[in-house]
């Protein structure tokens, strides 16, 4: 199997462009499922009236979503090499985190809103 010509470097630029671009996406619409979370836990506030931390927990999550999409963004629009693996590192941290928070909510939205 022939080797790839590109020096290791630009390869590792090319891998982390593509995990930004992965995750640019993917990211940005976990903030509009935590929006829609945060508003049907709103309704059912409202008709059960009795309330729990998901809500605010989504929202915080949304937060992290927001920061891990605009990361991904700022590094995907160029500069320096290293700049691109910092906040691809950043994007990359905040997306993990988020959703280990965003499954925490969901476990409180079942055993909790119900």
């Amino acid at each position: 199997m022939p080797s790839d010509p590109r020096p290791f470097r630009t390869r590792a630029a090319l891998l982390d462009q593509r995990i930004c671009r992965l995750i640019c996406p993917i990211a940005a619409g976990m903030v509009g499922v935590c929006l829609t979370g945060i508003g049907l836990l709103h309704v059912v506030v409202s008709v059960k009236r009795h309330g729990s931390i998901a809500d605010d927990l989504l929202s915080f999550d949304a937060l992290l979503f927001l920061f891990a999409t605009l990361s991904s963004y700022f590094a995907l629009r160029g500069g320096s090499e290293r700049r691109l693996h910092w906040l691809e590192r950043i994007a990359d941290h905040s997306f993990i985190v988020a959703m280990v928070l965003l499954t925490g909510a969901c476990f409180i939205i079942t055993y909790t809103v119900t």
